[in-house]
């Protein structure tokens, strides 16, 4: 890996397809993160069916893009299943809750 890069545990200079980065595990929520800094979070994810994040805010805006399954997506009181293939923005400051309807991959992208 390039020591001077800001992306980590995922190769460079290669095709890769995302939702082959991270694995499912049984009874779990599975996170792999690639950027971590004061700017931008990019950190993939894996939910089992029925495993999820409990509510909770950011300093960031989030944008989520389901790789493979479908998610529900809780933003203040609003809620939203996404299928693979589909963006939601979760804007800073507003609560919000990840549920795996079924097992379910995503990226999401934090911006501060």
């Amino acid at each position: 890996m390039d020591p001077k890069s800001k992306l980590k545990n995922i190769e460079l200079a290669k095709i890769v397809r995302l939702e082959e980065e991270v694995a499912y595990q049984k009874g779990q929520v599975v996170s792999k993160t690639l950027v971590q800094n004061k700017s931008v979070s990019l950190t993939l994810f894996s939910f089992d069916q029925g495993e999820e994040i409990s509510s909770h805010s950011s300093d960031g805006d989030a944008m989520v893009t389901v790789l493979d399954g479908t998610g529900k997506f809780t933003v203040g009181d609003e809620s939203f299943i996404l299928t693979k293939g589909e963006t939601l923005i979760m804007p800073s400051q507003v609560p919000h809750a990840v549920y795996g309807e079924e097992q379910f991959k995503m990226l999401l992208t934090v911006v501060f």
